[in-house]
């Protein structure tokens, strides 16, 4: 979410806590085993990660597919390079070290004080910074590698950043989550199916049951790929992996409430936690706003963000009325979501009212201040899930023009856009994202294209980045869906520059949350030139190159509609929000400004577009909702990919045509 938050005390409040046996199945996660720990491990024939693999599930008789199969879930057999998750999971199998990584975080993400209402008819929501106390007690979930190291005998350090050592831990804590359900390490996959529930740490049965049947998907159809260290590994399919939920009864969880009044798919698991709609204080209200959507308007986006606060953090905040709002969270360690708002209801979260008014707004939880942290598998696909539920609802088309990050929504006004939010950031796998949406990114025109659509290979791409712990330090090399534009076509040329970023003319730099200068995986631009390895496209109003060899391209040909100014007019404004003409606000509700940014299309540059949009605004400045309405006009704009954010124009401005294929 990259916004600023309000100090709490605690975390328990409104949320049950487990008690006695209800604990037990997380807790054999994390108690110390009673008994000896196995030796160091016996020497292995096998080498690599496929190899590491092998030896821990002999080691502790764990079936290897299932070993793979959770690792796959957890972190698709990456190491990350030893650096932690969002939520601080180390390694291939994820372990979980939250106090460690805690202390590296540097509160980067409450520099800015972006309004998450971004309407100027209310006052500003910007609340203070605050990250997870070092002394915050953390849930089982989050400290699994402690007890992984009691298990294994190897020492916490190892775990972290050992990929081989990591796996022996993770087997370690499935063989004891095995005998803890009272069955003995061995057997078939099918055995384990209570095993990998528990391992999920969650603390109700629909979650860790979720959670299984995604391990089981990935264990019947086989997976295989290079990861992020560059070796190949390869889990064969296991069509006798049959699911058998029965094995989640004696684990001791929770059941799940409200699922049926959730708006989730049944593929998912998902619990209704409200965020409250209450007035206070001098007319002032929280944390949303009531609406009938898409009665009263259509729902054309939805809104990727990043939460900066742990779980517990995270419900809390929402639950807060003098906060602010958004439709669901999604935790990372295991997918799970909780939904606050009712999707015909508006949250508080892009930033921008006119984004807000017509989006849905999905947080995924992530407390660590680095930018620099990964994401599990496990949210990735909860997520895509969600995410393809609610587009098919809504008809809201899967592309990086209606699948928005909070980073590429764009400023209301020239003053907002310093401000305005960067995650979930350049490390976010859009690519992999995408696939799991059903919507690749793929070549969809010949190569000489107008249109070209931004898709380097994840883990190969790795830009240079600064300020992830510190200002100006260099950042870990890290696979990244972002690409830097020039404005040369050579890398010592100056970067592409910002003027809304920076009024003043200062150079973009290469600082993680700067998006002055660089494009991410998904999202569609009009070429502006060729030249030998390098394309030019039109970005922000003028030229910007980026290297796009032919054997390692960044990008590929693309269809769609372009724009360009219509003839007789030398420039036309951008816009950050689609706002209605004067005259068409009823009697009682005050006209908004239609307020250019500082960004100009100039008679010849194209732009690629999402398609047009009307002239609305959703008038709803007081707690009582009797008065709240849609105002509509004649005025039509265009919704644009400018920069790294999008943008709208008037769709009197300009000509749209199909682009060249």
């Amino acid at each position: 979410m990259r916004r600023n938050v309000p100090a709490l005390s605690g975390t328990g409040g409104r949320r049950a806590r487990r008690t006695g046996v209800t604990a037990l199945a997380s807790a054999a996660l994390v108690l110390p085993l009673l008994g000896a720990a196995p030796g160091p491990a016996p020497a292995q024939a096998d080498t690599g990660l496929q190899g590491a693999f092998a030896a821990a599930a002999r080691e502790y008789r764990v079936p290897e597919s299932v070993l793979l199969g959770v690792a796959y879930l957890q972190s698709r057999w990456d190491t990350h390079g030893g650096a932690p998750s969002v939520t601080g999971g180390y390694g291939p199998m994820h372990l979980t070290d939250a106090r460690t990584a805690l202390a590296r975080s540097t509160g980067h993400h409450g520099e800015h004080g972006e309004d998450a209402r971004g309407d100027e008819s209310r006052p500003a929501r910007t609340p203070e910074p605050v990250l997870p106390s070092a002394g915050e007690e953390l849930p089982e979930r989050l400290t699994t590698l402690r007890q992984a190291a009691r298990l294994s005998g190897l020492p916490a350090e190892r775990l972290r950043s050992d990929p081989a050592a990591n796996i022996r831990g993770g087997a370690a804590l499935l063989a004891e989550a095995q005998r803890e359900r009272g069955a003995a390490p061995g057997g078939d996959a099918a055995d384990w199916y209570g095993a990998v529930a528990a391992f999920s740490g969650a603390e109700d049965r629909a979650t860790a049951t979720a959670y299984a049947d995604e391990v089981f998907s990935v264990l019947r159809s086989g997976e295989a790929r290079t990861t992020d260290s560059g070796v190949r590994v390869v889990l064969a399919p296991q069509p006798s992996a049959v699911a058998d939920a029965s094995q989640t009864a004696g684990l001791g969880l929770r059941e799940s409430g409200a699922k049926g009044s959730v708006e989730c798919p049944r593929t998912v698991s998902c619990e209704w936690l409200p965020a409250p709609y209450e007035e206070f204080g001098e007319g002032d209200y929280g944390n949303h706003d009531k609406a009938d959507r898409p009665r009263s308007a259509r729902i054309d986006s939805i809104v990727i963000h990043d939460t900066e606060a742990t779980w517990d953090t995270t419900l809390e905040l929402v639950q807060d009325p003098e906060y602010v709002s958004w439709h669901y969270s999604l935790r990372s360690t295991d997918g799970h979501i909780a939904q606050h708002l009712r999707t015909k209801d508006v949250g508080w979260h892009a930033g921008n009212w006119y984004t807000n008014a017509k989006s849905i707004g999905l947080e995924h939880e992530g407390f660590l201040a680095d930018p620099d942290a990964w994401y599990t598998e496990a949210m990735y696909r909860t997520s895509a899930r969600l995410v393809s539920h609610l587009a098919k609802k809504y008809g809201i088309p899967l592309d990086r023009q209606h699948i928005l990050g909070h980073d590429t929504v764009p400023g209301t006004t020239p003053a907002t856009i310093p401000g305005m939010h960067t995650d979930p950031g350049p490390y976010w796998d859009w690519q992999h994202y995408f696939a799991l949406l059903g919507a690749p990114l793929k070549a969809s025109a010949g190569k000489k294209a107008e249109l070209v659509t931004i898709a380097p290979e994840y883990r190969k791409n790795r830009p240079e980045f600064t300020g992830c712990e510190k200002a100006g330090e260099p950042c870990a090399p890290h696979g990244s869906s972002a690409v830097r534009v020039y404005t040369e076509p050579r890398e010592d040329a100056p970067l592409v520059q910002d003027i809304g970023l920076r009024p003043d003319g200062s150079p973009s730099t290469i600082d993680v949350n700067d998006l002055g200068s660089r494009v991410s995986a998904g999202q569609s631009y009009a070429v502006a030139e060729r030249r030998g390895e390098w394309t030019a496209i039109w970005y922000l109003g003028q030229k910007a190159w980026f290297k796009n060899p032919r054997k390692a391209p960044v990008a590929v040909p693309a269809s769609g509609r372009v724009l360009t100014p219509r003839p007789g007019l030398a420039e036309v404004p951008v816009y950050g929000r689609a706002y209605p003409e004067k005259e068409a606000y009823p009697a009682g509700v005050t006209p908004q400004e239609i307020v250019p940014l500082p960004y100009r299309i100039a008679a010849g540059q194209r732009y690629a577009t999402g398609g047009q949009v009307p002239g609305e605004y959703y008038s709803a400045p007081t707690f009582d909702t009797s008065g709240h309405t849609v105002v509509r006009g004649k005025l039509r704009y265009y919704e644009i990919q400018y920069g790294h954010r999008v943008g709208y124009v008037r769709a009197d401005d300009v000509v749209v045509r199909t682009a060249k294929r």
